[in-house]
């Protein structure tokens, strides 16, 4: 018969936690196995009720406790404190161990560096940096297999050096890089980073079993690599000090489209008039010759994100060389009808200092549009009287915004699995924390359902039965739908059933994509 030991925690429904981002539970919360310690337990207890309004030092900490003192009646013990929330402790060994801490109001993150079986040494700051800024990114530590199944962060040559894998966010785009971090000195040595003509980026350390000292002369990666026209194929990469590294391919894909092999692609950068740079990856079909062919149709599919400072806003982060996947309903698959495609134009919502973002979501959504609209066609590629908005989700709640305030932009849009009335999600949605009750406003200002009578614009809404997202429930298309066909509008509402907020089965695939074709061929056909 099992026995219980202690109980670690005796948690009631957490329903009284604050409406607010970097709000927690009372009591224990991630409670779980130390990945690199045979039978200890660690978890973390807020020390603000979980309330971040409360100021507080230490706001978090980390206790753990060993399986045999839990026999003997012992109190865990504490292995770290944090002023911003903790998000987790990754484990090395007992020499080595990172804590996570960060705050959503500052957009500011803090690692640290402890020494588990040294609990009494001070930690020190790894890294204090504003987690928007992807161009100063140094990198996550990869991780290594145990014997015993967990994973813990990968040591190098049995010293206080990790290895660290990054996006390599720059002006030019992503080169993912692989570097050697000095966890004492903060010294970093590049020994990999992805190069052009090609996308690469390290998956996974490969020679890590029997819990052998990983050392950087012979140490092997499982790498990815490919290139606009090239799938994506798995290389074991060796490296070797003092000479070359070593290569030894493990897939051979073949093309999953070769149809679609030589699509054009560019990642196009504009201002938007209050000066924020923004970023969009253009799509031509094969063969497309502007001076021969003209402008195209187009079909623009975005999805909004909020930033707290203008610079963050306008860093690029996507790079030339990816592979160009096409997803089950992806808008690339309009290239196949000679439409351009405008992918992923980005909509920053950006609010510095003490502003909040959607105090003036209206106006910087539109300004974006506008922005996208104007380069695309001042290139020459796009017919400006045939250009389709469509999102999906928050993207889906942009394309109808989109339709109710700058009509004159768009011939028509598509929303899949959008909310379109925010007074539905009155306890706050994407980056918003306030409360209905507390902007009132700004959440009928926002919601396209308010403006069901100004949307003119033919839009197609498109929705899972059974979504179960609680920020898009079905409903949420339907009264909308009500409210646009209310008014005369041009609309067509598709209910997909057992669907929920993804679409999984076959038959809703194609049936999403027949609805949107002829939803596109009927409506971005202006002369």
């Amino acid at each position: 018969n099992l026995n219980s030991v202690m109980e670690v925690a005796n948690l009631p429904l957490a329903e009284d936690i604050p409406i607010a981002f970097d709000s927690c539970r009372k009591g224990p919360r991630a409670v779980r196995w130390r990945s690199d310690a045979d039978s200890q337990i660690c978890w973390i207890e807020a020390q603000d009720g979980g309330d971040p309004a409360v100021e507080c030092s230490p706001r978090d900490i980390v206790y753990t406790l060993e399986a045999d003192a839990a026999y003997n009646g012992t109190a865990p013990q504490e292995l770290a404190r944090t002023d911003f929330r903790c998000s987790g402790v990754t484990f090395c060994d007992g020499d080595l161990a990172l804590v996570y801490e960060a705050w959503w109001k500052t957009r500011r993150s803090i690692v640290k560096v402890i020494a588990p079986d040294r609990r009494s040494e001070e930690p020190r700051v790894l890294f204090d940096r504003n987690y928007e800024d992807v161009y100063n990114d140094p990198g996550s530590p990869m991780s290594r297999r145990t014997s015993n199944g967990s994973s813990v962060l990968a040591k190098i040559d049995g010293e206080r050096k990790l290895l660290m894998q990054g996006s390599g966010a720059s002006e030019k785009g992503n080169k993912p890089f692989l570097d050697v971090l000095d966890v004492d000195s903060g010294a970093t040595q590049r020994i990999w980073e992805s190069s052009p003509p090609h996308f690469e980026y390290v998956s996974s350390i490969l020679n890590d079993e029997d819990d052998r000292t990983i050392a950087l002369d012979g140490l092997q990666v499982l790498l990815s690599r490919e290139s606009v026209q090239e799938v994506p194929q798995y290389i074991a990469k060796t490296f070797h000090t003092g000479a070359p590294s070593t290569e030894k391919p493990m897939t051979k894909f073949p093309h999953p489209y070769p149809q679609m092999k030589d699509i054009q692609k560019e990642i196009i950068r504009y201002k938007r008039a209050d000066g924020v740079v923004l970023t969009a990856t253009l799509y031509l079909p094969v063969g497309y010759d502007k001076d021969v062919d003209g402008p195209l149709k187009c079909l623009m599919w975005a999805y909004p994100r909020e930033f707290k400072s203008k610079d963050a806003a306008g860093q690029l982060r996507r790079s030339p060389y990816e592979f160009s996947s096409i997803g089950s309903t992806a808008p690339l698959l309009w290239l196949a009808r000679k439409y351009a495609v405008l992918d992923g134009p980005t909509f920053p919502i950006v609010a510095e200092g003490d502003e909040e973002p959607n105090d003036t979501y209206v106006e910087q959504l539109t300004a974006s549009a506008e922005a996208a609209v104007k380069e695309v066609v001042r290139r020459g590629v796009v017919d400006e009287k045939n250009i389709a908005v469509g999102g999906h989700s928050y993207g889906a709640f942009m394309a109808a915004n989109l339709l109710a305030h700058c009509p004159h932009l768009f011939a028509c849009g598509i929303a899949k699995s959008g909310a379109y009335n925010r007074t539905l999600t009155p306890f706050s949605f994407q980056a918003e924390q306030r409360t209905l009750w507390e902007t009132p406003d700004v959440y009928i200002q926002m919601s396209p359902f308010m403006m069901a009578d100004k949307i003119k614009k033919p839009l197609l809404l498109i929705h899972g039965q059974d979504d179960n997202n609680p920020g898009t429930f079905p409903m949420q298309s339907e009264r909308f739908y009500q409210a646009l066909k209310g008014h005369g509008a041009q609309c067509r509402l598709v209910l997909l059933p057992h669907e929920s907020h993804g679409y999984q089965a076959k038959e809703s695939i194609m049936h999403t994509l027949y609805e949107m074709d002829r939803w596109l061929e009927l409506h971005c056909n202006n002369e």
